[in-house]
């Protein structure tokens, strides 16, 4: 089955696709990517849902973007489509994380309840028609009404794709948010760990959008960090957050890392470089914190594979093989896997399972009480 995934993550840079082929069921199945591609966001759609995201806003707002995006994953799917020569006929199914605005996964007090609470905008309905084909989208709802966290969801795939017989793994994602799948060494699925450790690629990507006034959105290649020098008073700041020291499972999206946080840092008069220095150490240290503290107890590491945007930035690869040294850190590439498509395949990989009727959450990463399965469908048009 050809599947097609979308992925707009939490840094907001725009919408990942990859196509890939699926044949298979259970941890057999195999899973070959076909194409890849990534369309940023128009500025002012990228500014509009930071207009949305966890502050306040209008339902007029959330409203339209939850109309305009999937005519925007939609473009984008037919322009890999076209680029990778594969008629956007052959594609069967297509999966839709969608770009959340709101991630709450701890139980917190509202009106006199205690919820979680997850939206992700970006109407399935409105893609399938587009792309006339059927749709899964909002996966982390199920998992969250199960009792999970409804995140990190990507360890269902991380399992397929990374574990080893012999050797302890962990798939660590920088992307808006850093999270990490730890995977003992020959184990069955429940005994993976995974969880979110904190900031990935987010603050560092929004103290860049402010001081170039949106010129650029990330700093390529580390240039700024590797320029500047690390607060360690501020760093210590920071890391004063009791969610470093909390027991998995555990979540953090922009709520956590947005725009509070970033006026706080602008306000210490700090330089660009120096912040950027400061943020990525912040990305680092919280990194290996987390592994040192949660995983490496419980578990024998000796390969660490990493993926997303913090993949190309060597301040963080170097940095990461320093504070963990005795483990081999890499890029996911050295499995032959496209670091910046491997989320995209995820949603693709879930959608397939949802659709054939399958659970994949991992209620040892979540926190769920049992396999759920995931994602709302679209139904493709009448013919």
């Amino acid at each position: 089955m050809i599947v097609a995934g979308i992925m707009s993550g939490t840094s907001l840079d725009g919408i990942s696709v990859s196509i890939v082929e699926i044949e298979g069921e259970g941890w057999d199945k195999q899973v070959r990517t076909l194409a890849h591609g990534a369309t940023a966001y128009p500025k002012a759609v990228r500014e509009a849902l930071l207009g949305v995201s966890n502050c306040d806003t209008h339902t007029t707002q959330i409203g339209f973007l939850n109309f305009l995006l999937p005519e925007l994953y939609a473009k984008a799917v037919k322009r890999l489509c076209a680029k990778s020569r594969i008629p956007l006929s052959k594609i069967q199914l297509t999966g839709c994380h969608g770009q959340t605005i709101l991630h709450v996964g701890a139980r917190t007090g509202f009106l006199n309840h205690r919820l979680t609470c997850t939206l992700q905008i970006g109407d399935g309905s409105v893609l399938a028609e587009r792309l006339s084909m059927p749709v899964v989208s909002d996966f982390r709802t199920r998992d969250m009404a199960a009792g999970g966290q409804g995140a990190p969801l990507v360890p269902y795939v991380d399992y397929l794709l990374v574990r080893h017989k012999r050797i302890g793994r962990v798939a660590l994602n920088i992307g808006g948010i850093a999270n990490v799948t730890a995977i003992p060494a020959g184990a069955p699925p429940s005994k993976v760990m995974a969880f979110d450790t904190g900031p990935g690629n987010m603050v560092m990507d929004q103290l860049v959008t402010h001081f170039t006034r949106g010129r650029r959105h990330f700093d390529r290649d580390g240039v700024a960090a590797a320029h500047g020098k690390a607060s360690r008073w501020l760093l210590r700041i920071l890391l004063r957050d009791p969610f470093f020291r909390k027991a998995p499972p555990k979540s953090a999206g922009r709520e956590e890392y947005g725009r509070d946080l970033i006026e706080y840092l602008v306000n210490t008069r700090l330089s660009f470089e120096d912040l950027v220095a400061t943020a990525a150490a912040f990305t680092v240290v919280t990194i290996a914190d987390g592994i040192r503290r949660h995983v490496l107890p419980r578990i024998p590491i000796e390969e660490i594979y990493v993926s997303g945007g913090g993949a190309h930035n060597p301040v963080l690869m170097e940095s990461l093989a320093r504070d963990l040294a005795g483990i081999a850190v890499r890029p996911i590439s050295h499995l032959g896997i496209d670091p910046d498509g491997k989320e995209a395949l995820a949603f693709a990989v879930m959608a397939y399972e949802t659709w054939h009727g399958r659970p994949s959450n991992m209620p040892s990463a979540t926190g769920a009480k049992g396999p759920v399965i995931l994602g709302k469908i679209s139904p493709g048009p009448v013919r």
